[in-house]
Formats: C-alpha cells, sequence, structure tokens
C-alpha cells in the first residue's frame, strides 16, 4: 500500500508527535510513521520527571503546551512530572483531533532518493510511504541515514571544534563516581566483566566514537496492587558483583550508603516514581550502548533486551541481595511495576533511552561554544539553556597507588555536567547539506558535536525543534521549495505566534 502526504515524520518521538502536529495545524497532510507500538518516546516510555531545571523559562509554543494539557488532566496549570500513561494519552488525542495519520509498527527498510530529494520510503509493514518534505525525528537518526545525510556518532576530539568539554574525559570524583575501593579483578586476577584496562582508553581529550550510557526510565508504585520486583529470566546475582563490593567496601570504610549508591528515585503523581541511573553502578549498563546507533535491528532488539535483564535484575538483587544495606533495601522494597503502566510490557517502559546516537552533520554543527557563550544566530527556531549532561560511559580497571603497592580499582569514566547560557537552536542545525539533500528536516538528531548534544538532548528541546520543523515542513511543502528555502523571517514569525521562545527573558 502507498499513502501520499504533503509531510512525513519518522519517529513519533514526543518530538515527531510536535513535529506532525504543527505540520497538520499549517495545513499540511502529515503521516507519522513509528517502528514501535507507541507513541511518546521518552515522555511517555519512563521519563515522567522532565529534565527542565532552570529552563522552564525556555520552553514555549507547542512544547509548553504537551506539558499544560498533562497538568489540565490533574488540575495543574503546567505539569513538569506526571505518569507515563497519561502523556501518551495527551499525544495520541493530539494527533487524533489534529488529523495526523498515525501508523505504528512500520520499521523503516529502504529509503529512495533521486536528485537530493526523498521520494518516499518503505516499511517493514509492505507499506510505501510518499511525501513533499521529510521530518526524521527517531531517536536513533535512522531515516537521515537511509537518505545519504552525513553524520556523526560518539566522543570526538578536542581539536575537532576546539571544545574543552570534548573527547574521553578525566577521571576526577563527580555524583556517579565510586566513593569507596572497589577492586578491578576476579579471583584469577583477570579484569572483571565490562570493566576496561586503563591502558586502553587513550588520553583525556581524544576522540574515540563512545556513546554515553543508555538505560530504561522505570516507573515505580507504592499502590497496593503493584507488581513484584521479580527476578529476570536466567538471572545471576554475580552479574552485579562490581555493586556487591561496592556496598561491602563501602561498609569496610565506615562510609554511610544512601539510596543514590544505587539508583535515583523521584516523585511522580499517583504513587509513583521515576526511577533513573545514579551512582556507579545503577540502571545504565555502562558500554552496551556502543553498538546501537549504527545497529541493525536484530542487534538492537539485542542491546536493548540486555539492557532490561540488567536492570530488572538490578532491581531485584537490590531488594534481595544481602551484601544491600537495609537503608536502600527497605527503602525499594516499598515499590513494584505499576499495574496500570506499560501494560502490554509487564509494566516495564517501551522505550529505551537512547541518550544520544546518530548527529547530522549539516548546514551548521552547534558547539560547545554556541552554548556555554549562550550565542543567539538570526536563525533562531527555539531555545535551549540544559547543562552540558553527559553520562558514564565506562567502568575503567585504574592503577590506584596505595602505599606500599598499586591496585586495580573500577573507576568510571565519561561522567560530565557544565552549565550553559541560555543559547539559540539555529534554524540550519536541522538541514541535511544541501548537496545532500533538500526535503529532509531532522529534529532529533540534529547537526551538532557530541558536547553541545549533550546540553539539546532533553525533551523539551527535541519537541521545540520538532515544532519548528513540523512548521518548516508544512511551508516548504505549500511553496514547493526545499527545506533551506524556507522564509526563515516567515518562520520564525509563525513560530513566535505559536508561543514559541526565540530569546532568553
Amino acid at each position: 500500500m502507498t499513502r501520499s502526504a504533503d509531510v512525513a515524520v519518522y519517529g513519533a518521538t514526543a518530538g515527531g508527535a510536535i513535529a506532525a502536529i504543527a505540520a497538520a495545524t499549517e495545513g499540511a497532510s502529515v503521516v507519522l510513521v513509528e517502528p514501535g507500538r507507541h507513541v511518546g518516546g521518552m515522555l511517555s516510555g519512563g521519563l515522567g520527571r522532565t529534565d527542565v531545571e532552570r529552563q522552564e523559562h525556555l520552553v514555549g509554543g507547542l512544547a509548553e503546551e504537551v506539558f499544560r494539557r498533562i497538568g489540565s488532566r490533574s488540575g495543574e496549570r503546567l505539569a513538569w512530572r506526571f505518569e507515563p500513561h497519561v502523556a501518551e494519552a495527551v499525544l495520541v488525542d493530539w494527533l487524533a483531533d489534529a488529523g495526523v495519520t498515525v501508523q505504528l509498527g512500520h520499521e523503516l527498510r529502504d529509503c529512495v532518493v533521486a536528485g537530493r530529494r526523498i521520494r518516499s520510503v518503505a516499511t517493514a509493514a509492505a507499506s510505501r510511504i510518499e511525501a513533499a518534505t521529510w521530518i526524521d525525528a527517531s531517536y536513533e537518526g535512522d531515516l537521515l541515514a537511509a537518505a545519504g545525510a552525513g553524520f556523526a556518532v560518539g566522543r570526538e576530539s578536542r581539536a575537532l571544534h576546539g571544545e574543552r568539554w570534548a573527547g574521553r574525559r578525566e577521571i576526577l570524583p563527580n555524583p556517579h563516581q565510586f566513593r569507596a575501593p572497589v577492586s578491578a579483578l576476579d579471583a584469577a586476577g583477570e579484569v572483571l566483566p565490562r570493566v576496561v584496562p586503563y591502558d586502553s582508553i587513550g588520553l583525556p581529550g581524544e576522540g574515540d566514537g563512545k556513546v554515553q550510557a543508555y538505560c530504561y526510565r522505570i516507573c515505580l508504585t507504592s499502590a497496593e496492587d503493584r507488581l513484584p520486583l521479580s527476578a529476570p529470566p536466567g538471572y545471576e546475582p554475580a552479574r552485579y558483583e562490581l555493586a556487591a563490593r561496592y556496598f561491602t567496601s563501602l561498609a569496610r570504610e565506615g562510609i554511610p550508603a544512601n539510596l543514590h549508591d544505587g539508583i535515583g528515585i523521584s516523585e511522580l503523581p499517583g504513587a509513583k516514581v521515576d526511577v533513573n541511573s545514579h551512582g556507579p553502578v545503577s540502571t545504565d549498563l555502562l558500554g552496551a550502548s556502543w553498538a546501537y546507533p549504527t545497529a541493525d535491528a536484530a542487534t538492537r532488539a539485542a542491546i536493548r533486551a540486555e539492557h532490561r535483564d540488567w536492570a530488572q535484575g538490578l532491581l531485584h538483587f537490590l531488594v534481595s541481595d544481602a551484601s544491600v544495606p537495609a537503608v536502600i533495601a527497605d527503602e525499594l522494597a516499598r515499590y513494584g511495576y505499576p499495574a496500570d503502566e506499560f501494560v502490554d510490557e509487564g509494566g516495564w517502559p517501551h522505550q529505551l533511552y537512547v541518550r544520544e546516537a546518530r548527529r547530522l552533520i549539516g548546514e551548521h554543527v552547534l558547539t560547545e561554544a554556541d552554548v556555554l557563550d549562550g550565542r543567539v544566530p538570526g536563525d533562531t527556531i527555539g531555545m535551549g539553556g540544559y547543562n552540558i549532561d553527559i553520562r558514564e560511559v565506562q567502568w575503567v580497571a585504574c592503577p590506584i597507588s596505595r602505599f606500599p603497592d598499586v591496585h586495580q580499582e573500577v573507576l568510571v569514566e565519561g561522567y560530565l555536567s557544565v552549565p550553559v547560557r541560555p543559547y539559540g537552536i539555529p534554524y540550519r542545525a536541522l538541514l541535511p547539506r544541501r548537496s545532500e539533500l533538500e526535503n529532509l528536516l531532522v529534529s532529533t538528531c540534529v547537526s551538532s558535536s557530541a558536547v553541545a548534544f549533550a546540553s539539546f538532548r532533553m525533551e523539551p528541546q527535541f519537541m521545540i525543534a520538532g515544532h519548528a520543523a513540523g512548521v518548516a515542513a508544512a511551508q516548504a511543502s505549500r511553496r514547493s521549495v526545499a527545506a533551506h528555502d524556507v522564509d526563515v523571517g516567515a518562520l520564525r514569525a509563525r513560530l513566535e505566534e505559536h508561543g514559541q521562545r526565540l530569546q532568553a527573558r
């Protein structure tokens, strides 16, 4: 079956849903294509605690309207914290009201490009979509890659863009670091699984193409009908040897343990909490994300399964293993999986938290200087302002001198949090190079360095960029012009009419 539309959006992330709604609001016929079975990406996939600290005033337009609509269902003006199923229901209803055709279970199979234009996309559901203008709103950047746009993956060297915070990080104290010595070696003197030797990680500032750790943002509840934190099939407590050693070392050193040594918990409405990785051994599975960005479907499915098994096993370990301090086990024992969330997955989130994957190399590359200096270029289509936020990358066996010996101890490498000034997201960062493609906009995997993307990569910014991409795509389709030839002044004016913030206030 072939379906034609003015605008096609690939990826029903929250940013993709907003892009589709924005284009439809501008009068375009729109089809939203999603490889999975749900709408909303991380917004409906467990990230109920929105990353908006110190940037709430920058979120406007349709992104703000999402949080307003979510809040209206519980009597709030705006809801930055919410139950995942509420976010999904809001987006599903809004898409229907906007007249967007939503196709779930349509994974991209091939892309036909002619004359620097995407002509059609075929999906695994034996469907072909044709559109005048396309938007890639996926977390992985699969459409931009299939269409032949240039992209980058992982950490770059400091020299590439002259960025202080680029590349391999120095191994320094931080909130996710081990607070007590943990041996990196097993009984045979070999490095523990998933721990990498110090000599293999390169020098600080070198690029290595590695991406930060992924996890599942797990929703738990204290309600009476909660489901138990049961062990996954094939559960092996030995898999959490690092955690067991860490807790034992904390006790030996006389350092009081706390919940953040295992996980982070944020309160949500409805007696629920959002669980995020926190501490040196948590729901993030370090190193398991590196192959994901460019992997095929089968490999990605295996990586998702590995992350799920790891996190489910960790939660069970934290409530059942004798090595776990009571302050952690007792607190977590209050919770279970919610019976009314992710019902088709037994309470488990449907979306892996893909913190970064491909990044477009487009008409303008957003860099560290743009976000640290708070640059607001003339083609700004929305504002960003979240910290440069890079999670752990790898567990490293480091040679630590403790007189009179040198010990191989595990430390975490990669974590970074650096404040930025409010900055403008340039329209050019949504555009592939004109020499490659003319009818594609990219609203999630935007053109940026790894460092700048670590600030941009939050759901509010994805929706802000999606809003702009949707309006621009509708304008390009209506005028039959390349995305590069959209009247940026008219685009900005229209976005301002929608309440989009185009400067800090």
